[in-house]
């Protein structure tokens, strides 16, 4: 079953840029990674929002594992206010399949 994953970041002021360079470059990278369904960048006035899908658990954990990450957390250290906030959300599909679940 897909896991969906929804991450925060909250760029510190004067670094939004950055962060967003940094996230940029590693979505071409997860792109790669097996099982990846899904890594999208969105963004709001004060945060950037990381919506991802992947084809499992174990996919997401690898992934969590893997060397995009590895390179990426160094890129943002002191950019970011604190740790980034990640949450993981198994699907409640409703309605149309194609419509009621990512």
């Amino acid at each position: 079953m897909s896991v969906v994953v929804v991450a925060t970041i909250i760029p510190l002021p004067g670094h939004r840029d950055e962060v967003i360079a940094a996230l940029t470059e590693t979505i071409a990278k997860v792109h790669t990674e097996d099982g990846c369904e899904l890594y999208a960048l969105h963004q709001a006035e004060d945060r950037l929002v990381m919506i991802e899908k992947w084809a499992s658990r174990e996919a997401l954990d690898a992934h969590s594992r893997g060397a995009a990450l590895a390179a990426l957390n160094p890129q943002l250290a002191g950019k970011v206010n604190g740790p980034l906030e990640v949450i993981v959300l198994p699907a409640v599909p409703a309605g149309e399949p194609a419509k009621g679940q990512l």
